[in-house]
């Protein structure tokens, strides 16, 4: 004897499952910048606030945190790990081509106290910089200004220890200054300029806003901005935290 409610159950359960891996396999993976964007538009409204210049723009805003870590010439690369040594990318950045490489050193300060794995990030620049955050500097005796990338001239100078040697560097380390990466089409639609400055305003429990975020327009990147560990920690950032970009 056939039970027709379990017969019945049975077909209903098999189409809907077969609609899902259909959907499944037809629905390409959303990217994370999308979603973001999506649900930072969703508190805004829920905020009774209407998305606009300060939250939407022509590309989904992204804030990543910089951890400690160095940037080296090839020069500097072989000194430490041996001749003709090539930096090895370990994980993709968010900016194309940029990449953490495997190699790591160790830093030495000036009470000879150290950073172990000082993380190297590639590919290979035309000079040596160290960024570190303000409770690093204090802990290693370092007196380091805030410097835009590059602006090394006058900064504290260290010792970077690799497998292969040592390297003195006269001058390059620095509080990097948080800053904005954007296209000269963001530019535009947030009305500034390369070199000129922004606020970010992130909503977080404590509600903070950097008044100075240094805006450096290249047609070659994505919209990023970079912060460091002691500034996403001192305003509770999460990767879910809703952030807006203000002119």
């Amino acid at each position: 004897m056939i039970d027709y409610d379990k017969f019945r159950f049975d077909s209903i359960n098999k189409l809907q499952k077969s609609q899902l891996n259909f959907l499944s396999m037809a629905t390409p993976p959303i990217e994370r910048a999308i979603i973001e964007e999506l649900v930072r538009t969703s508190v805004l409204k829920h905020m009774g606030r209407t998305p606009g210049k300060a939250s939407v723009g022509p590309n989904p805003l992204i804030v990543n945190i910089s951890a400690r870590h160095c940037h080296l010439t090839q020069a500097s690369v072989e000194t430490l790990f041996g001749s003709g040594h090539q930096l090895t990318p370990r994980k993709s950045l968010y900016q194309e081509g940029h990449f953490a490489a495997e190699e790591a050193v160790t830093l030495i300060g000036p009470r000879s106290r150290v950073i172990s794995n000082l993380r190297i990030l590639g590919p290979c620049r035309d000079h040596n910089q160290v960024e570190v955050a303000f409770t690093d500097a204090v802990s290693l005796g370092f007196e380091i200004p805030v410097r835009n990338s590059g602006d090394i001239a006058g900064t504290p100078g260290c010792m970077l220890m690799g497998p292969a040697g040592f390297l003195e560097m006269e001058e390059g380390v620095i509080r990097a200054a948080p800053h904005v990466h954007m296209a000269p089409g963001d530019a535009a639609f947030y009305g500034v300029e390369n070199k000129s400055y922004m606020k970010l305003r992130i909503h977080s429990e404590t509600g903070v806003t950097f008044d100075r975020i240094f805006v450096r327009v290249d047609p070659a990147v994505k919209l990023e901005v970079h912060l460091d560990t002691d500034e996403a920690n001192a305003c509770g950032f999460r990767p879910d935290t809703l952030t807006e970009l203000i002119k």
